[in-house]
């Protein structure tokens, strides 16, 4: 690319999650690039604003999640839809990039090659299209230029399903290992103090409202047949810490309720065991070397899907190591007794224990990918797709 060409880079994140991965990305482009030879434009939330974004509309107004929440919303969401791609088509910018939220950002990315083909599209964070839909993978190729993986399986099922070209970008999680990993005795079990078991119900309201009472009374069943005290901490996000604190009163076990990141992280590197919902959290967990059982449960309209999910497991962590080594508990299977019984075990030096941890210490290698930073490694390749665009 010639240097004196300015740049003017569109990125559409659809909730909190990409906001933050938009972030990063432009600040390594502006590192890359030069913070005077990029300017972006887009939708995002408070992280990329700090970074030069003057988002179309507050991301408050599309971060929904759930079918019932999207329906109830939905002639809303369509009205952004449209009025984000006409401002991306009247920008005219020399890339667009979207970040994750694929029932937003996906008809977005629609919209604007349909009417404007001679802008690259990167899509960042691949959707699930390895656990349910595959037929998005090939039909992504006719407005994707790129994907950016944050998961190292996901381009050879892009391959595989015939999507577009897809890179493994590695997950923001690997820049973050000091901070979710122990130090030395952070962690002891058996060293005479209570065992210290995370309870993690999700970053919803819906999971919240829905597993809460179960996990309570699985800790009560827990304390019952134990022969080691245990002590419980919830890592609340935010917005949800009231509606757990009112949900945890009715717990027989009562647990220690933490916010913010830095206690989250701090609770991870002392933890010993989780009872976690499926979602990101089980990654991190296993890449803190933290033995889980996972939980979920849908609504009765989502409960249809799970006849159209071909992955072999819910749990990331699964996913990346290529094996069901973490009990996953879902949906009628989501009982008090039987997450009980699956998380005895974990409490003390057992086999089942030493498989995870066993298990977990072959994530660094399966995840690595070299010297760069996810974020630099994305940055690198959107640099390359728009030059050769050029």
């Amino acid at each position: 690319m010639a240097e004196s060409k300015a740049l003017t880079i569109w990125i559409v994140s659809g909730e909190e999650s990409g906001d933050q991965l938009g972030a990063k990305l432009m600040r390594s482009l502006k590192a890359r690039l030069g913070a005077d030879r990029v300017s972006f434009g887009g939708v995002g939330g408070h992280a990329m604003a700090k970074e030069g974004l003057s988002s179309l509309f507050p991301l408050e107004e599309i971060a929904v999640m759930g079918i019932s929440a999207v329906i109830a919303r939905l002639p809303s969401i369509l009205k952004r839809i449209r009025f984000t791609a006409d401002a991306v088509v009247a920008a005219n910018p020399d890339m667009l990039v979207i970040i994750d939220s694929p029932d937003f950002t996906h008809r977005v990315a629609k919209a604007v090659r349909q009417r404007a083909p001679q802008i690259p599209i990167i899509d960042y964070v691949s959707p699930s299209v390895w656990a349910w839909r595959p037929g998005r993978a090939p039909k992504m190729r006719a407005y994707v230029d790129h994907v950016l993986a944050l998961l190292p399986f996901e381009p050879e099922a892009h391959r595989r399903l015939g999507g577009p070209p897809t890179t493994y970008v590695g997950h923001p999680l690997i820049e973050r290992l000091g901070e979710i990993r122990p130090a030395p005795r952070e962690r002891n079990l058996g060293d005479g103090q209570p065992i210290k078991l995370l309870v993690l119900p999700g970053s919803r309201r819906s999971e919240v409202s829905r597993l809460m009472e179960s996990f309570g009374a699985a800790l009560a069943l827990l304390k019952e047949r134990s022969t080691h005290p245990f002590e419980v901490t919830i890592p609340a996000v935010s917005h949800l810490v009231q509606e757990i604190r009112a949900r945890a009163e009715t717990w027989n076990v009562k647990p220690r309720i933490v916010e913010g990141e830095a206690a989250k992280w701090a609770a991870f590197r002392q933890a010993d065991a989780a009872l976690a919902a499926s979602g990101t959290v089980t990654l991190e967990l296993g890449l803190s070397g933290v033995p889980m059982v996972v939980a979920y449960r849908v609504s009765k309209m989502e409960e249809v899907l799970k006849y159209l999910i071909k992955a072999p497991s819910i749990v990331l962590t699964n996913l990346v190591l290529g094996e069901n080594i973490i009990p996953e508990l879902i949906q009628w299977d989501c009982t008090p007794e039987k997450l009980a019984e699956a998380l005895l075990p974990l409490l003390t030096d057992t086999p089942e224990r030493q498989k995870q941890i066993e298990a977990f210490d072959k994530l660094d290698a399966l995840m690595k990918i070299g010297d760069e930073a996810p974020s630099e490694r994305s940055a690198r390749i959107v640099e390359e797709v728009l030059a050769a665009r050029t």
